[in-house]
């Protein structure tokens, strides 16, 4: 008759949560009635755990996401902690408590925005353009493009009688590394992922997160997604890769699979400088000190670092992080409408708009608005960033499934949080260093 937990953290930390039963024994006459105790053992109270999720910024998400479905995430860029996480629509789970109404158990099920999926953990999306700071990493620490390199953008280019398209129908004309990322110009990355290739970008790709687990050991229903390389084709599908699916990986569209939380974490990582962090739903008290320390690799800390660096050159990072705080607050820039100029509250971030579906060319000539497309039509609207952008502390995802686009669907929401996280640090970071595992 006890009642455990059968999922997430609750089955994780059942022991600690459960406690132990207390006993009472009475002797009782033919009537069922008590005449003395016999036996008496006290129980002990299960533990408390601790999280690391403010329920302040938990609130503001779920508000948010009101009405959508989609996912936000938000994360500590030295600790790993997550602040928030949070997927859309959500059920109430005490109506499984005693058993499901039929009626009520179908609802949920059928209900088309999926709450029953965790999107965070186990929505498998693709990124879109979002991916496009780690392609031009990629591309930068293999000597594949130097940072300078042009490319004409005219709308559209074509390879063995196949067209790719850029989003601006028109083009961007010329663009530089940097301005192909603040701009979002899918012509640039089609180039950068053909001379980088698939393997060299997996290669990176999985150093920051993506194609693998991130809270490892806190959740069975976690998702590892897809990052392609010409191996996996050949072992899942039979088949050899060809230099087009290339170009769709290198602006986040085609094999590619990535769960909100992977994204999150691939941007803590290029906020932080580029070294390795450690998710977690657990405060771990780590001084940030000593873990930026650790990452700079100081002279003066001469034990090896937990937090090794992912790439060869530190000033590649700066680059992209760079070429993040022009797209977020540069005209122009695709996510410009959200920016924030108060320095306290200053974030940088990428944009990212997902196809759902193949787009003809009689579809791309119609040039539809999002009202006239069929919900399950329209693009998943992304949108990553870090902040505040002198002194960076927190990374976020923001998705918003079939929302449109990235800059105006997911951008704006990014914006609200960031007031609200920031504001709510000094306070965090009390709790945070006074905080136990278990209490």
């Amino acid at each position: 008759g006890l009642r455990v937990g059968k999922s997430g953290l609750e089955k994780n930390f059942e022991k600690e949560l459960i406690g132990t039963n207390g006993v009472q024994r009475y002797e009782v006459n033919a009537f069922g009635k008590r005449i003395n105790q016999i036996d008496f053992k006290e129980g002990n109270k299960g533990n408390t755990i601790n999280l690391t999720i403010d329920t302040e910024i938990q609130k503001l998400t779920s508000e948010l996401l009101r009405d959508k479905a989609g996912s936000i995430s938000i994360m500590d860029i030295y600790t790993g902690e997550i602040i928030a996480m949070n997927s859309s629509p959500s059920f109430d789970p005490n109506l499984f408590l005693y058993g499901i109404d039929n009626n009520l158990w179908n609802q949920i099920k059928k209900d088309p925005l999926k709450p029953l999926v965790n999107k965070t953990l186990s929505g498998l999306y693709s990124p879109g353009s979002t991916i496009k700071p780690i392609v031009a990493l990629s591309a930068l620490e293999n000597d594949v493009i130097r940072a300078n390199m042009k490319v004409e953008c005219r709308g559209k280019v074509e390879m063995y009688d196949q067209k790719y398209h850029c989003w601006k129908k028109k083009g961007h004309g010329v663009m530089s590394l940097k301005n192909a990322i603040k701009q979002s110009c899918d012509i640039y990355f089609y180039e950068v992922a053909r001379l980088l290739g698939v393997d060299r970008l997996n290669e990176t790709a999985r150093r920051f997160g993506l194609g693998n687990i991130v809270l490892k050991n806190f959740f069975e229903n976690e998702k590892k997604g897809v990052f392609p390389s010409t191996e996996w084709k050949k072992k899942a599908i039979g088949q050899n890769w060809y230099l087009g699916e290339t170009l769709i990986t290198g602006i986040g569209q085609g094999y590619i699979q990535t769960t909100p939380l992977q994204l999150t974490l691939m941007t803590a990582q290029l906020a932080n400088g580029g070294n390795k962090i450690y998710p977690t739903l657990i405060p771990n008290n780590k001084d940030i000190g000593v873990i930026k320390k650790e990452m700079e690799g100081n002279e003066d800390y001469d034990l090896p670092s937990n937090y090794p660096p992912l790439v060869r050159n530190k000033e590649n990072v700066k680059f992209i992080l760079d070429a993040m705080f022009k797209s977020t607050n540069e005209v122009y820039g695709t996510s410009y409408s959200s920016r924030i100029e108060d320095p306290k509250y200053q974030f940088a971030g990428k944009t990212g708009t997902a196809q759902v579906k193949r787009i003809t060319e009689a579809e791309r000539e119609l040039d539809r608005k999002l009202d006239q497309i069929p919900y399950k039509e329209r693009d998943h609207a992304w949108y990553i960033a870090f902040g505040p952008y002198k002194n960076p502390r927190y990374a976020l995802t923001v998705l918003v499934e079939h929302g449109g686009s990235g800059s105006s669907a997911a951008a704006p929401i990014a914006k609200k949080l960031f007031k609200k996280i920031i504001d709510r640090h000094e306070e965090r970071e009390k709790i945070r260093k006074n905080n136990t595992f278990i209490s």
